[in-house]
């Protein structure tokens, strides 16, 4: 699958003031793939070793970890010479091995000649948790997201769909030709989601679109599943309990009219002190998204957050549809039963696009019930309002509060309409919000 992470990765190893790289992400989006396919186009060799699998990989550690004496234990490891140029050593699951992650604080003073990746699931929770000593300064650092809408595209053999949805949105007053198609995608999307597996299994079922969906479901929960003996892993007993109620939490209070978090909506009586931490493991396991609040969209956003307010995403909105067993027809426009469902639904893949794209939005509410789904700010360093709708009724009074009050250069609404544009209301289509997230930091 051709991501956007390749070209990153491209970038990486021509630059003159390379690092070793750090590959963040949480598990099974697709890191140890990507760097595999990295290495087959850009490099003779690979010396590759997983510390999950492997226990022999960590005593290469045990007694130095200066650079050259690694790689001669790596040469021996893997039984075959290591050119600095020609190859690209990784280590994999490198949260299980601190000397190892250690080391690329020498690599890159000592023998910055030599290629070297590490990659880890859960890297976020053992550094946070442990003793590491995390080599700041001394590395490059990416973190590869699920697949976005493009992405997806891609995986579908539609560039071309891709592309012209790209240049539709330079003239967002145009209507797009092909948006019933495109959106027909999109809700696929929003079943399937963007780790790779699934969209791997989905697109290859040769059977019904159905069949294919209950394939992708069967992967979608074995994700689920792992996630959750990670919690049981990574945690003492009680943090556990605390993790996975948190986690289950999740799809009933993004199903709510209001999707701001609530700890007393884990559980009866529950509060921040006791669940403040099994939100902050699931964030820095990168499998949910925090999206605070801010008082003001003034920037920088930064200074008028509020870290009291805030609402959680999942990471994948495929996992979100899985966990709510949604098939379909639950997409479609039918009543006000499900617009919660839709609703909620709609701003996490909406935020799935943005975060891709490695922007940082924030949402912005009043005490007067005035709120907009995300503010961020774009590549002029503008501060800009979008609004997501879960269908084609696009009335709201928020938008038109915010922008009276705070008169930005444009406002951004998203939802099922087709392009459209009049008096500074830019209206996008569901489908082209990965193009947005391009245009945001």
């Amino acid at each position: 699958m051709h991501r956007h992470i390749d070209a990153r990765l491209d970038a990486w190893r021509q630059s003159s003031r390379r690092k070793p790289l750090v590959l963040l992400g949480a598990r099974q989006v697709g890191k140890t793939y990507a760097i595999t396919h990295f290495a087959q186009r850009g490099f003779d060799d690979m010396a590759y070793v997983d510390f999950s699998r492997d226990p022999r990989a960590a005593a290469i550690f045990d007694n130095s970890i200066a650079p050259a004496n690694i790689v001669r234990g790596l040469e021996l490891l893997l039984r075959k010479p290591i050119d600095p140029e020609r190859t690209l050593i990784v280590f994999d699951e490198v949260q299980l091995c601190e000397q190892a992650l250690t080391s690329l604080k020498y690599f890159c003073e000592d023998a910055p000649q030599y290629h070297v990746i590490a990659a880890g699931s859960l890297l976020g929770v053992r550094v946070n948790r442990s003793r590491y000593s995390f080599p700041v300064g001394k590395i490059d650092m990416m973190t590869l997201h699920p697949m976005d809408f493009e992405e997806y595209l891609w995986a579908r053999n539609d560039q071309r769909l891709a592309d012209a949805i790209r240049q539709a949105c330079e003239q967002p007053s145009h209507p797009f030709v092909f948006h019933d198609r495109s959106m027909d995608a999109m809700r696929e999307y929003m079943l399937v989601g963007g780790m790779p597996e699934a969209v791997d299994v989905y697109m290859n079922e040769r059977e019904s679109p159905l069949d294919a969906l209950d394939s992708a479901r069967t992967v979608q929960r074995n994700i689920i599943t792992a996630y959750t003996a990670d919690m049981a892993k990574y945690t003492t007993a009680r943090e556990t309990q605390r993790v996975v109620e948190a986690w289950n939490s999740i799809p009933r209070q993004l199903a709510r009219e209001n999707h701001k978090f609530q700890y007393k909506a884990i559980k009866s009586g529950g509060r921040a002190n006791a669940y403040q931490g099994a939100l902050s493991w699931l964030v820095s396991a990168g499998i949910v998204t925090r999206l605070t609040q801010v008082s003001d969209p003034i920037a920088p956003l930064k200074s008028f957050e509020d870290p009291s307010a805030f609402k959680i995403y999942l990471a994948d909105t495929g996992l979100l549809s899985c966990l709510y067993d949604a098939v379909p027809e639950d997409l479609l426009p039918m009543d006000n039963k499900v617009a919660a469902f839709r609703g909620g639904l709609n701003e996490n893949v909406v935020l799935q696009q943005l975060t891709a794209r490695d922007a940082h939005p924030y949402y912005w509410g009043t005490t007067s019930k005035a709120e907009v789904e995300f503010v961020a700010r774009d590549h002029h360093g503008d501060v800009i309002p979008i609004e997501v709708k879960s269908g084609r009724n696009v009335t709201a009074r928020s938008l038109s509060t915010y922008r009276d009050k705070y008169h930005p250069p444009y406002v951004v609404r998203i939802s099922a309409k087709n392009f459209g544009e009049d008096n500074g209301f830019r209206s996008l289509p569901l489908y082209a919000a990965w193009v947005l997230g391009a245009q945001l930091r």
